[in-house]
């Protein structure tokens, strides 16, 4: 079981939870819920830590590469996420609602309301609210970097440490037995059959928007780079299939540089490039996470706005700065924002997670591919700079 995926292991949670909610006693299914009760608690007291502990390395790791290629690579790659982000937007709010209808939003919405209480509940209320984590982010990161504080930095990098060893060690694993309380819950509760009715179209959609991304990303590079289009996707089918494999984009960098290397982009652009832009460029994570939002949204009928969902976009490409190199990291660096920006609860906050993992992978080549899109236009640049 210990070489099984995190993706695998979901998805037999997932089953299990469906048969347990079918046929199990409600004490089993209570038993869980006390259990998802103390998960929950302590994820949303981890939160801020989470925040903290992604961004302030990240930012002051941006602040201490010198040179003009950072500006212009980590511009690009906001850019490209923002993006991203923004086509997801268009697509799902006029998509999703043609298969979320009313009937269907009655059966989902406030799915607390219906699911079975814990047993007993433990609270683990959160040091600081999350824009209080963000800000004192912000500030500690953006001020390392400026005063070159090995000290500071240190201690940032330790507790860095100790956030992705609590993920990596303690939530990752505990994670499939949260998922199975989840499903077996909502299963219980008479919700199952709505959910997945609607998530597996969620989840192709997602995937198309993956695929024309990567197309337009790379078009964009072949134009300035004045290269072949159809050979540069060619050459990142390795990356993207190693990245689908492993679900992390820092497991595959020297894979990427292989296909980088391919694509002749000069070896001090790819060297710098393709690693720095595994911690900071996430479109296809960008277009997953919208994409689930919405449909989670309109599943219970939560309003939301352009406005909204941009300032959620926005955020996600800063939160997610050195979001784990495990499976799952960027949904975790993404919590804060979904529940500070678009009000998500302890339930709506599992189910992401839930969802998000499953097709995590992905996400995380449709990551990668453009990281190497990316390298291509810096390398263009570059030489005319």
């Amino acid at each position: 079981m210990k070489k099984l995926g995190l993706i695998y292991k979901l998805i037999i949670a997932i089953i299990l939870g469906i048969l347990l909610g079918t046929f199990a006693p409600k004490i089993i299914v209570q038993i869980l819920s006390t259990f998802n009760s103390i998960f929950g608690n302590f994820l949303s007291f981890s939160i801020p830590l989470i925040i903290i502990g992604f961004i302030v390395c990240g930012i002051a790791d941006l602040g201490n590469t010198a040179g003009k290629l950072l500006g212009i690579t980590t511009g690009i790659a906001y850019f490209s996420t923002l993006v991203a982000g923004l086509i997801a937007y268009l697509v799902s709010s006029n998509l999703f609602p043609k298969f979320i209808n009313s009937a269907l939003i009655a059966t989902t919405s406030n799915p607390e309301e219906s699911l079975l209480e814990p047993l007993f509940k433990i609270e683990m209320p959160p040091l600081m609210d999350i824009t209080s984590a963000l800000i004192l982010a912000f500030l500690l990161g953006l001020g390392i970097a400026s005063i070159k504080g090995k000290t500071l930095y240190n201690m940032a990098s330790d507790f860095q440490q100790i956030m992705q060893n609590t993920i990596a060690k303690f939530i990752i694993p505990l994670l499939p037995i949260h998922i199975l309380g989840i499903f077996a819950n909502m299963t219980y509760s008479g919700q199952i059959v709505s959910i997945l009715s609607v998530f597996w179209k969620v989840f192709l959609i997602i995937l198309v928007i993956h695929f024309l991304i990567i197309i337009l990303q790379f078009a964009v590079a072949s134009i300035i780079s004045h290269k072949n289009l159809i050979t540069l996707l060619k050459n990142q089918i390795p990356g993207y299939l190693t990245a689908i494999g492993t679900q992390s984009s820092t497991a595959t960098i020297p894979i990427n540089l292989q296909c980088a290397e391919k694509n002749k982009v000069s070896k001090g652009i790819r060297d710098f490039v393709v690693p720095l832009c595994a911690t900071i460029h996430l479109s296809g994570s960008t277009i997953s996470l919208t994409c689930l939002s919405i449909a989670i949204m309109l599943m219970n009928d939560m309003p939301f706005t352009f406005p909204k969902i941009f300032g959620f976009i926005a955020m996600l490409g800063v939160t997610m700065i050195a979001a784990p190199g495990v499976p799952g990291g960027a949904v975790m660096a993404a919590l804060g924002v979904l529940q500070s920006i678009l009000g998500f609860n302890e339930a709506l906050l599992a189910l992401m997670i839930a969802l998000y993992v499953t097709q995590d992978s992905f996400g995380t080549a449709c990551n990668i591919s453009g990281d190497n899109a990316i390298a291509l236009i810096v390398d263009s640049i570059n030489k005319k700079i």
